[in-house]
């Protein structure tokens, strides 16, 4: 009996070490975590200050425009989850679509771009609330995806404006830019 006792004794103390040991580690990592691709959740986020964005129309797909940011600063960004856009003096910003999440985190390392595509209008009709726009700001969510950071950015939009309906939304930051243009 004493045997199987010390067996029993041992295997729950060889377990007990094991999860001592798994839950160190955990703790005394680098500040990763699985949901921003592994990237230091106090990783600087990439915002107006430290990135240059254009917006540029598209021809094809039709009443899509295209998010350029480009990493101006001298060490790696991260642009999480999705734009928070805002034309002119709207209240709210449009909704991502759920579908272009990406699979990892964009990262920027100077010099380096990332996408979005903003889908500006229904190409049936179908939007309602339609008007043309001539300016937008640009905010920048931080690691939690639910607050902005930063300073934001104002690319110019043609002069003539671009025209937006209710059905306006945009894409997950993607890491190509044939990635945005799909959606």
């Amino acid at each position: 009996m004493s045997t199987a006792r010390n067996s029993r004794i041992r295997l729950l103390t060889a377990t007990a070490t094991a999860a001592v040991a798994v839950l160190s580690l955990t703790a005394f990592s680098n500040g990763s975590d699985v949901r921003s691709g592994g990237a230091a959740t106090n990783a600087a986020a990439c915002q107006g200050s430290n990135t240059k964005t254009v917006a540029a129309p598209l021809n094809r797909p039709v009443n899509h425009m295209l998010l350029t940011v480009t990493n101006t600063g001298s060490s790696t960004c991260y642009l999480y989850t999705y734009p928070a856009v805002r034309f002119g003096a709207a209240q709210s910003v449009p909704p991502a679509i759920e579908a272009s999440r990406p699979q990892s985190l964009v990262t920027l390392k100077p010099g380096e771009s990332g996408y979005a595509s903003v889908n500006l209008s229904a190409t049936d009709g179908s939007g309602s609330h339609g008007r043309t726009e001539k300016s937008l700001a640009v905010y920048f969510h931080g690691p939690s995806g639910n607050e902005s950071v930063g300073t934001s950015a104002h690319p110019a939009l043609p002069a003539k404006g671009v025209y937006i309906d209710d059905s306006l939304k945009v894409t997950y930051w993607q890491q190509s830019m044939d990635d945005a243009v799909i959606w």
